[in-house]
């Protein structure tokens, strides 16, 4: 009987874990899109209008290139944003965690 219990016990705290890391991931995702779009934007209008103004981006730079230019700045502004949200938010219910074990 007392197996059960702590079974039941350790089934409930994984579960409670399992949903915890999940809204951290969540959290992480929707503050590197956020990040994303921003730097989508951000990268977007000087890089085209350096294609427009300046003679030798005109010359160099193709539409390829130029989407390349923005997609890897909201790629690198997603992971970045993303992981540092991730590992902010593990770290917060960690302390939260702790304090509730020393209580």
């Amino acid at each position: 009987m007392a197996k059960n219990v702590a079974q039941s016990a350790t089934l409930a705290s994984l579960d409670q874990k399992l949903a915890m890391a999940k809204r951290c991931s969540h959290e992480g995702v929707v503050a590197g899109a956020k990040a994303a779009i921003v730097a989508t934007i951000a990268t977007a209008i000087p890089t085209l209008a350096s294609v427009r103004m300046v003679p030798w981006a005109r010359a160099n730079l193709n539409h390829t290139a130029q989407a390349l230019i923005i997609s890897t700045a909201a790629g690198a502004a997603y992971f970045i944003v993303a992981d540092k949200t991730v590992l902010a938010t593990a770290r917060k219910n960690s302390f939260k965690h702790a304090t509730n074990m020393e209580a």
